[in-house]
């Protein structure tokens, strides 16, 4: 099957810069690609389905060198199973771009 597991839509949340620990994107049972971007310098704890902590996470993110310099990791999801669920983020003075469809 060619493109299989790709699709068109219109409908994407508009990117903000989150700079506070907590809910980074709410639960939605529509979702089909999430990511985030870690843009500040320490390292970011990335929770699925519960709020995250330096003792409790699935995914630590590197920061980059500078703020905002790009160098920061992402994680995504877009093929496969894609998590619906809450997704939390936790560290020190986090700084991230988080974007769903």
């Amino acid at each position: 099957m060619p493109n299989a597991g790709m699709y068109r839509t219109e409908k994407v949340n508009t990117p903000a810069i989150v700079t506070s620990a907590g809910t980074v994107l709410t639960s939605d049972p529509e979702r089909k690609t999430w990511s985030i971007q870690n843009v500040g310098t320490n390292p970011l704890f990335v929770r699925l389905g519960g709020t995250a902590s330096s003792t409790v996470f699935h995914y630590i993110l590197k920061g980059g060198s500078g703020d905002s310099d790009g160098l920061g990791a992402i994680i995504s999801e877009a093929d496969g199973v894609v998590f619906t669920g809450d997704i939390s983020i936790a560290g020190t003075t986090p700084k991230v771009v988080a974007r769903a469809s």
